[in-house]
């Protein structure tokens, strides 16, 4: 016998007159259903279709109205059954040509989804495998410290021979502390200073000459007057050069083209 939609057991939520088609809200709801509702949210929050926030803020409502109606967990939950209804339809009419007109159906529908309690052998599985990946993790996050650990402490003890290297090279070079007390240095022997020269009695001081006259200032010399140029002489401009006379048929051709026309009418 099948249990009617209306009489499934559970917590819905439901939403009414959505601006969607039936037939893809339907597409979203076929990746949830059966799903635990973390996984689920998880899973609409990453779908590309449109329909997509509306079906995942749909879930999260059931999910509370479970919590706050039922007291339950929500990661307890489970989408137990989710449909879409066809809704009433818009009609609309854009203009064609020859004054006619086309028909636009504008498709809503009903979203409805019901979240249910799962069983203790699934609450007990799902708790194992979570306390299982906790632990995978929590196994890797220390490995990861332990080998970054490894890797300090091996680089500490490539560094630590050349120091060591460092240190005894210097303590070969510097001289021992008893060798140093055998052999004292030597001291410089002190300078003597040279003995100061008696004093010269100072000369008894000269009396300043007279000062001189100073010698009458000279007259300013006068200023030469410059001289003045001749004006050049202008070369007289060279005649052209006469054409040279052409001889034999140009000398015809020029006596021809230089007659001059006689008054006379020759036609």
């Amino acid at each position: 016998m099948t249990v009617k939609t209306n009489e499934r057991p559970g917590t819905r939520a439901v939403l009414r007159h959505a601006r969607m088609s039936a037939y893809k809200a339907r597409e979203v709801l076929d990746l949830v259903r059966g799903l635990d509702y973390t996984r689920a949210v998880e899973l609409l929050d990453h779908t590309d279709r449109a329909a997509g926030p509306v079906v995942a803020k749909l879930l999260r409502s059931a999910a509370a109205n479970a919590e706050h109606n039922d007291g339950q967990f929500p990661e307890e939950l489970y989408v137990a059954s989710c449909y879409a209804d066809e809704g009433s339809t818009l009609r609309r009419f854009r203009p064609r040509a020859r004054g006619r007109s086309s028909r636009i159906r504008k498709r809503t529908c009903h979203i409805t989804i019901i979240v249910s309690r799962m069983s203790e052998e699934q609450i007990a599985r799902l708790k194992a495998r979570s306390a299982a990946q906790n632990a995978d993790r929590r196994a890797r996050r220390v490995a990861g410290a332990r080998r970054r650990a490894r890797a300090t402490e091996a680089v500490e003890e490539t560094a630590a021979p050349e120091a060591d290297l460092d240190t005894e090279m210097a303590e070969e070079t510097a001289p021992s502390e008893a060798e140093a007390k055998k052999t004292p240095a030597k001291k410089a022997p002190a300078k003597k200073a040279p003995a100061k020269a008696p004093a010269k009695k100072a000369a008894p001081a000269k009396k300043a000459a007279p000062a001189k006259k100073a010698a009458p200032a000279k007259a300013p010399a006068k200023k030469a007057a410059p001289a003045k140029k001749a004006p050049a002489k202008k070369a007289p401009a060279k005649k052209a050069a006469s054409p040279a006379k052409a001889t034999g048929v140009f000398g015809r051709i020029a006596k021809k083209s230089t007659r001059k026309p006689s008054g006379k009418d020759q036609s």
